[in-house]
């Protein structure tokens, strides 16, 4: 049988298949979904092989790909982290893909494998649905993602419970989906888990990122940026204070925008987009002007200080306290 026409034989399934993106979670469902598939049409026990690779040699799995099927129609090759084969046994694949054996399925899975690279090209000329993009999604959408997690195991969550839990986990899907597990076990009555529970049960694992702390500076925010300023060890404050200080300035144009009575025109003053620039255009009604022109000179003087011997962190904090807090009002 053709590649081809294995193609259009509904059931079949195709000889490659490449499952890729930063979404780790949706990926395992896929391979799974793909093995489990394979596993009704025959037992799978004697027809599997797993590569990995960073260390798989490209004949290797080629040889694998070529071997008949015992007692099944279909052998399955996995290959994880296909994106991190050396060239050389990339290109061992690429040149197998060109005739497969129709009786193996080839599954690779990958974080990163841009669509340039002749790998993937190889794997979508298989077929429409060869290559499945696994990607996670935008951080606005990932609290509903949570929720959907909920009920596959056996439990219900609360809006707030689940922007608590991403705010704590981040954007990893596979321990987002983990922890959601955790709380059902933990979880009594009927009642959906909410936020005391997360809080409860579990642990800071993401780090606020640079555009957290700015947005919460620029909302005179000063609790959170504490908060943050305590999570956040891998930033420097010296990066913090000169993002922060733009930030000023753009609060700078969207209050003159405002006394012109242009508010809408502060993306366009600004180079940016309309929706980039919403909370900046709220965040600068709740500054007076001086305070800002004061904040901007205070952010000058403390890099200054910052440069000049005194302990960065306690002075850029000393800084942003002045700026956001009661104080600085």
């Amino acid at each position: 049988m053709s590649q081809a026409s294995a193609q259009t034989k509904p059931g079949t399934p195709l000889p490659g298949y490449l499952v890729v993106g930063d979404d780790a979670l949706k990926r395992e469902r896929i391979a799974a979904g793909i093995k489990r598939r394979l596993a009704q049409m025959g037992d799978m026990t004697f027809n599997t092989d797993t590569f990995e690779g960073g260390s798989a040699e490209g004949a290797s799995i080629v040889n694998a790909c070529r071997t008949v099927p015992f007692l099944s129609p279909y052998r399955l090759v996995c290959v994880t982290e296909a994106d991190k084969l050396k060239k050389a046994d990339s290109e061992e694949l690429v040149a197998y893909l060109k005739s497969p054996n129709e009786s193996t399925v080839l599954l690779l899975t990958g974080e990163k494998l841009a669509k340039g690279t002749r790998l993937y090209k190889a794997v979508a000329a298989l077929g429409a649905k060869a290559v499945i993009e696994c990607v996670v999604p935008k951080t606005r959408d990932l609290p509903n993602l949570v929720r959907e997690m909920a009920p596959a195991h056996g439990a219900t969550m609360t809006a707030d419970a689940a922007h608590k839990l991403v705010e704590l986990v981040g954007d990893d899907t596979v321990r987002l989906d983990a922890e959601v597990a955790k709380l059902a076990l933990l979880h009594e009555g009927s009642q959906p888990i909410g936020v005391r529970e997360v809080l409860d049960n579990v642990s800071q694992v993401s780090e606020p990122t640079r555009w957290d702390f700015v947005n919460a500076f620029s909302a005179r925010n000063t609790a959170a940026c504490v908060a943050m300023l305590g999570q956040m060890k891998s930033v420097s404050p010296h990066s913090l204070i000169g993002l922060c200080a733009n930030r000023l300035r753009d609060l700078m144009a969207a209050q003159s925008m405002i006394r012109r009575g242009t508010p809408g025109a502060t993306a366009q003053a600004l180079g940016k987009q309309d929706w980039q620039v919403r909370s900046i255009v709220a965040d600068a009604r709740r500054f007076k002007a001086v305070e800002l022109e004061r904040g901007l000179l205070g952010a000058r003087k403390t890099e200054m200080a910052m440069n000049s011997g005194k302990d960065a962190d306690d002075a850029f904090l000393e800084w942003v306290i002045s700026v956001t807090g009661p104080a600085g009002r």
